[in-house]
């Protein structure tokens, strides 16, 4: 399943262009130009936790804002994703993890369902992060679970500082998408679903 799991997606659209490169099965190594530098620090736990080699060139109509760019990095990192689990055969399916940073602690638990679903509970103490709009979180992880095809539930479990939750999810994020997609031996060229589908 080597090249499979290695996959390039653009998406262009009148407000960004987007372009994405995923290995699965790489070494956590993050090439990142999105414009945003929070979002790029998130991202850049996806990949290292994750141990994604993921490649991001994003650029998007950040003179308005960053909702755009934000949300359609989700959706194309989202697409490349479908793309690199293939037909799901032989992945353990399910992924959790919870991560702490000093006082916060975030839950990420997730299922590569083929059904799109988002449960997000997380509350910041502050709006922004420097100047990065903390509720531009949510619409990234609803365009990735709109296009990977996952349900994904994400909870601060508590935490002060808007930073440190912020990073708790992500790199929950990460260690719960490492566990989905890694190969079971012993699930070779089965497909993990009692209904023959996913």
């Amino acid at each position: 399943m080597g090249n499979e799991r290695k996959v390039s997606v653009d998406r262009s659209t009148k407000e960004t262009e987007i372009s994405v490169n995923l290995d699965l099965d790489g070494k956590g190594v993050a090439d990142l130009q999105v414009g945003v530098p929070f979002l790029e620090h998130m991202l850049d736990q996806v990949a290292r936790h994750g141990m994604f080699d993921l490649g991001i060139r994003a650029q998007g109509d950040l003179a308005i804002d960053a909702h755009h760019t934000v949300e359609d990095v989700g959706i194309t990192l989202g697409q490349a994703f479908k793309q690199a689990v293939g037909d799901k055969q032989g992945i353990r399916r399910y992924g959790q993890a919870y991560v702490p940073l000093d006082e916060a602690l975030s839950r990420v638990v997730l299922d590569l369902s083929g059904r799109p679903g988002l449960v997000y509970f997380v509350e910041y103490p502050r709006a922004r992060v420097g100047e990065f709009d903390v509720d531009l979180l949510r619409e990234f992880f609803q365009g990735f679970v709109n296009h990977a095809m996952v349900t994904l539930h994400i909870d601060n479990i508590r935490g002060k500082n808007s930073h440190h939750i912020a990073e708790t999810i992500f790199k929950a994020f990460g260690q719960a998408l490492r566990a989905a997609v890694e190969l079971d031996p012993r699930m070779a060229g089965i497909l993990p679903s009692t209904k023959g589908s996913l």
